[in-house]
């Protein structure tokens, strides 16, 4: 396959995604994962007068985050609905915020612009991890902070992403978005240009009455939980329900009545040369 031929391949498969992280409605599963952009801003140890860019950010949990500590900050998205919710969330809090409509793997950004680079749970979901990673460089300052949250393998929504491609494969010839979540990935793609890194697990707890209700909570509001589901027949969509809700009951810590999953994400904040 010529580089060409790659690049067209991917891009298909990258509107496809832009269309399923439309559906759904991702603004409603951010509101339950806020603190980790919160203690990611924290510990990427963000100074007031920063520029602060906020990558594949959603409706700007991160980019708000980044904001509260006195910073410039900048959310990028393909998602004009999710950047549109970011706006008003701005507007609320009175932050100096801006959010542009822009691709991850083509940055609308100039070079070696911003103090830190962020992203949490979005990044990893580029097609071309290492075009995703080098925009990421391109755009920041020597010496500048890029800070990451990444979904583990083995952690439940790692394990989640595994149920569901086992009911609806994946594209081919995509990596994994969960090697994200795993530092050697990260080596691999930032390792020339780093000249700190600092890595730890952190756990994000999902809560729920019960297990059906996490999976109807997922179905209807995360893209591609929902699309999987579409996708099958009802038999399909039986399996895919009832394994999601059998996963929920293994990484259950409640242990009855209502659930509480907790998912390990990978938090690293990388300094670069």
């Amino acid at each position: 396959m010529t580089t060409a031929t790659a690049r067209a391949d991917l891009s298909v498969i990258k509107a496809r995604q832009q269309k399923t992280w439309a559906s759904g409605d991702y603004a409603v599963i951010a509101s339950r994962i806020v603190l980790a952009s919160e203690l990611l801003a924290d510990a990427a140890d963000l100074q007031a007068g920063w520029e602060v860019l906020d990558v594949a950010c959603g409706n700007g949990n991160a980019t708000l985050a980044a904001a509260r500590s006195g910073t410039h900050a900048t959310g990028i998205d393909y998602v004009p609905g999710l950047l549109e919710g970011g706006r008003e969330r701005a507007v609320t809090e009175g932050l100096d915020v801006e959010f542009r409509l822009g691709d991850t793997e083509d940055l609308p950004v100039p070079d070696g612009y911003f103090d830190a680079v962020l992203s949490v749970f979005g990044v990893m979901f580029a097609p071309d991890h290492q075009l995703a990673a080098d925009e990421i460089i391109r755009a920041s300052r020597p010496g500048g902070t890029v800070g990451l949250a990444s979904w583990t393998p083995d952690g439940f929504i790692g394990q989640m992403f595994d149920v569901i491609t086992r009911h609806v494969p994946g594209p081919t010839g995509v990596a994994s978005p969960l090697l994200w979540g795993t530092e050697r990935h990260l080596f691999s793609l930032f390792g020339a240009v780093v000249a700190d890194v600092r890595s730890v697990q952190r756990t994000c707890t999902w809560r729920f009455a019960s297990p059906e209700e996490f999976v109807w909570f997922f179905r209807r509001w995360y893209g591609p939980a929902l699309n999987a589901f579409e996708v099958l027949d009802e038999d399909g969509r039986t399996a895919l329900a009832h394994d999601l809700a059998q996963l929920a009951r293994h990484w259950d810590r409640n242990h009855g009545g209502s659930i509480a999953v907790p998912a390990t994400y990978l938090e690293t904040i990388l300094t670069l040369h």
